[in-house]
C-alpha cells in the first residue's frame, strides 16, 4: 500500500513544503529512503524501526520505500522520523484516517517512541498558515513558538501511541494558541543600566546618537576604561522589538535550534559578542550543514567585536558586504542560503599595541611603526562601514567614587524613540529604517547645510587632515544629532558635535 503524509524543512530561515510517501510491497525485507536524504535521515529507519516495537505496533517485514520529495532538494535532519513512522503504519493499515494531509507532522523519535524536540518550528508554523493546512503536529517542547501563530491549530505530542490515537479517533488532543499580547511586553526589562556607568559622558552621548541613527561605533580606549561596559548596555536604550521583528528573530534562533525551553518569541534586541578566535564561518554562517553565524543571530540587535584587531583579516573583511546589505548569501553547488543580518556592529579596541597611547596614567612604550601596524590591521574599507569613531579614556578617581549621577537607560530611550519616530516617517515607504542605512541620493535630499555648516566643514577636513570618506559619515551623523534635538534643519553645532566622532579619520590621532 502507499500513504502519503506532509512534512517540512527549512532553507535559511523559510520553510518548504515535503511530501513523504512510504510505499510498502511484498518481497524481501528492506527499508530505502530516496529523496536526497543526508546521513541523519538514513540513520532513521532504525530509530523509527525500534520506536514502532517499542510503542506496541506492527513493523512490516515486507520491502520499503521511502520517498521525501521534492527529491532535487536535500534533507536534513532528524524532523521526518516522525512522518516517516505514522506513513508505515499508515501504509500498513494500522491507521485509518482520511486527515492525515491536512497537518504537516513533524518529530524525532526516540528508541521508545517518546517524540523529541525539533529545530526550525516557527518557520514551518509560517508555511502551514501559508499554504492553509488545518494545523501542525509538533513536540511538545516546541509547542510555545508553534503557538505564537494565529489562525492554525497546534496540536502538541508526547510520543508515537498518543498521535496514532489521535488519527485513529480514539484520543482528542485540544489544539493550544499563545496570545501574543501575553508573551510580547511593550517596554522589555533589563538588569544593566546606563546610570551603572560612572563618567564617560562624552562615549555615552555617542552611544545615543549611535542607538537614534543605527550607526556602527568603534571605541578606541585604553584597558578597563570601560568599553565592553558601555556596549554590553547599548541594548538597553535601543527601540523595543516590533512584533514583526520579534517574529523574524525568532525564526533565526528556531533555525538555529537555540529557542529557550517554553520560550515562544524572542522579546529583546539580541546582543552577541564574538570572540576573537572565531572562524568566518562562524561569524557570517555557513559549514559543513549551513546554519546562520553571529551577525545573523544578531540581527535586529547588536554585535559587539571586542578586540578589534586581534580577529583575523579575512574574518572581518566577510564583514563588509552584510553591513552595507543588511544580509549574507551562503553559496554552495547546490543551493545558495540567504541569512537577514541587519545589526549595530559595536567594536573596541585599544589605541596601540601596549593599550597607553594618550594615557594620562601610564607611557606607551610602542613606536610609530608599531602603532602604524596594528592600526592596518583593520582595513579602510571596513572602517569606513563603521560610521562613529570614539576616544575612551580612564576614567578619573573622583568619578569612580562619585554616586550615579547620569540618565538611566529608560530617560535616554525616550529621546532615541522619538528620534527613530522622525526617520520611520522620513523613510516611509522604503527599505530603509534609519539615518544610517542613507546613501548617496538620500544623503543629498535629507541632509542639506547652510552657509554656516558647509564652511564648518570645509575648515575642519583641511585642519583636521579627515578622509573623503568622512564626509558622509559627518552629514549622516549630524542628520541624527538634529533628530534628537527634533531639529528639521541641520545646524552648526550638529555639524561641529558631529566631527568629535570620527577620531580615526584625524592625521594627528598617531602625534
Amino acid at each position: 500500500m502507499l500513504a502519503k503524509i506532509f512534512s517540512s524543512a527549512v532553507s535559511g530561515i523559510d520553510a518548504y513544503l515535503v511530501e513523504v510517501e512510504v510505499d510498502i510491497q511484498h518481497g524481501l525485507p528492506a527499508f530505502t529512503t530516496v529523496g536526497l536524504p543526508d546521513a541523519v535521515v538514513k540513520e532513521s529507519k532504525d530509530r523509527i524501526k525500534a520506536a514502532i516495537r517499542n510503542s506496541g505496533y506492527q513493523f512490516p517485514s515486507e520491502r520499503i520505500t521511502v520517498n521525501l520529495a521534492p527529491a532535487s532538494r536535500k534533507k536534513e535532519g532528524a524532523v521526518f522520523d516522525l512522518p516517516v513512522a505514522l506513513g508505515i503504519l499508515a501504509a500498513s493499515g494500522q491507521i485509518k484516517s482520511k486527515i492525515l494531509k491536512n497537518y504537516i507532522i513533524l518529530g524525532e523519535l526516540s528508541l521508545d517512541g517518546s517524540i523529541k524536540f525539533v529545530k526550525g518550528t516557527l518557520p514551518i508554523t509560517l508555511l502551514v498558515k501559508e499554504k492553509g493546512l488545518s494545523g501542525l503536529i509538533v513536540p511538545k517542547q516546541n509547542l510555545a513558538e508553534a503557538a505564537i501563530v494565529q489562525g492554525i491549530d497546534v496540536i502538541p505530542v508526547n510520543d508515537l501511541p498518543q498521535v496514532v490515537n489521535f488519527f485513529n479517533g480514539l484520543e482528542e488532543i485540544p489544539s493550544v494558541q499563545i496570545d501574543p499580547s501575553e508573551v510580547f511586553p511593550p517596554v522589555p526589562s533589563y538588569e544593566l543600566d546606563f546610570q551603572d556607568v560612572k563618567g564617560q559622558l562624552h562615549a555615552k552621548r555617542a552611544l545615543e546618537i549611535a542607538a537614534a541613527g543605527g550607526h556602527n561605533v568603534l571605541m578606541i580606549g585604553p584597558p578597563g576604561a570601560g568599553k565592553t561596559m558601555l556596549a554590553h548596555r547599548l541594548p538597553t536604550i535601543l527601540p523595543a522589538l516590533s512584533f514583526e521583528e520579534a517574529l523574524e528573530t525568532t525564526r533565526i534562533y528556531s533555525v538555529a535550534g537555540l529557542m529557550p525551553p517554553g520560550i515562544a518569541l524572542i522579546t529583546k534586541r539580541p546582543f552577541r559578542a564574538s570572540h576573537h578566535t572565531i572562524s568566518d564561518a562562524g561569524l557570517i554562517g555557513g559549514g559543513q550543514v549551513p546554519r546562520p553565524g553571529e551577525i545573523s543571530l544578531a540581527h535586529n540587535g547588536v554585535l559587539f567585536l571586542d578586540e578589534l584587531p586581534e580577529f583575523k583579516r579575512n574574518v572581518l573583511e566577510a564583514l563588509r558586504q552584510p553591513l552595507e546589505d543588511g544580509c549574507v548569501t551562503i553559496s554552495r553547488v547546490a543551493t545558495a542560503l540567504t541569512y537577514p543580518a541587519r545589526f549595530m556592529l559595536i567594536a573596541a579596541m585599544n589605541p596601540c599595541p601596549c593599550g597607553y597611547l594618550g594615557d594620562k596614567r601610564h607611557t606607551c612604550t610602542c613606536t610609530y611603526l608599531q602603532i602604524h601596524r596594528y592600526r592596518t590591521k583593520v582595513s579602510g574599507p571596513l572602517l569606513d562601514r563603521i560610521d562613529i569613531h570614539i576616544e575612551v579614556p580612564s576614567v578619573e578617581y573622583r568619578d569612580l567614587k562619585g554616586p550615579p549621577s547620569s540618565e538611566t537607560s529608560k530617560e535616554i530611550r525616550k529621546r532615541v524613540e522619538k528620534a527613530r519616530g522622525i526617520q520611520n516617517k522620513r523613510f516611509k515607504g522604503s527599505k530603509i529604517y534609519c539615518n544610517a542605512q542613507m546613501k548617496g541620493r538620500l544623503i543629498k535630499k535629507y541632509c542639506r547645510l547652510n552657509e554656516g555648516s558647509q564652511n564648518l566643514l570645509e575648515a575642519a577636513m583641511d585642519r583636521l587632515g579627515l578622509s573623503a570618506r568622512a564626509y558622509t559619515r559627518i552629514l549622516k551623523i549630524s542628520r541624527t544629532i538634529a533628530d534628537l534635538e527634533e531639529s528639521p534643519e541641520i545646524e552648526t553645532h550638529h555639524i561641529a558635535e558631529a566631527i568629535q566622532y570620527r577620531s580615526l579619520d584625524r592625521e594627528t590621532m598617531l602625534s
